[in-house]
């Protein structure tokens, strides 16, 4: 009877420790997607979009607190998302400041890359600095693309958008890109890093802009947005 007892005993305790890890969970789950950055310590706050999110209700995202947004423009050589110019003009009709980010390839010539760019992107002093995402290696290129190449490549579409945008470009750092190419320190330029909740570091000098939160529900769309703060 003892053994059944104590059976029984260590039966409910495991069914409550995993009650317990399952709430646990499941309010770590929903804190991470609704969880904001404190407007005290980060007054400037957007979001960065593309036709994968889907239909952006922009006055959902100024009431969340949006004050600007950067929206996916093009990619690579030849692609361009086909929301660019829908969210650009509504955005704009909701008075977020607005800017355009560019997804590079370093297996595409800079040219090609940069004539895609300025195409799709208007030539316009009152946008935000362009950004440009750094994700993507170069080891999967059909032909060997060695590291001095991607930066001397880089430097060459930077200095070109440049030209287009009047602005210095950003570049959107992943961790993977950093660690590879080392670009945070062989070219200077404002930063802008992803993690998400806490501050990002491995670049090793301070960033401009933090993705914080890659996957926030909000009422701006059905799909989860990413919310992107400035640094103070």
């Amino acid at each position: 009877m003892a053994r059944k007892n104590n059976r029984r005993l260590r039966t409910r305790l495991f069914g409550a420790v995993l009650l317990l890890a399952l709430a646990g969970g499941g309010w770590a789950w929903w804190d991470m997607h609704h969880w904001l950055p404190p407007r005290a310590a980060f007054p400037m706050q957007g979001l960065e979009v593309s036709a994968e999110d889907g239909e952006i209700d922009w006055t959902a995202a100024r009431t969340t607190g949006a004050e600007f947004a950067y929206l996916d423009a093009s990619a690579s050589a030849f692609a361009r998302d086909p929301a660019f110019v829908k969210n650009l003009e509504d955005a704009r009709a909701a008075k977020l400041q607005v800017g355009a980010v560019h997804r590079y390839d370093p297996c595409q010539p800079a040219d090609k890359q940069a004539a895609n760019f300025v195409t799709v992107v208007p030539r316009d002093k009152a946008m935000l600095p362009p950004a440009v995402e750094l994700d993507m290696l170069a080891d999967a290129c059909p032909i060997k693309v060695s590291d001095a190449a991607v930066l001397s490549e880089l430097t060459t579409f930077l200095n070109q958008i440049e030209t287009h945008t009047g602005k210095p470009a950003m570049l959107k750092l992943s961790r993977t890109f950093e660690a590879r190419y080392h670009v945070a320190k062989g070219i200077d330029r404002n930063l802008w890093l992803l993690r998400d909740r806490f501050q990002p570091d491995y670049a090793g000098r301070p960033w401009t802009l933090w993705t914080a939160n890659s996957a926030l529900s909000s009422a701006a769309g059905a799909a989860p947005i990413r919310w992107v703060v400035v640094q103070p």
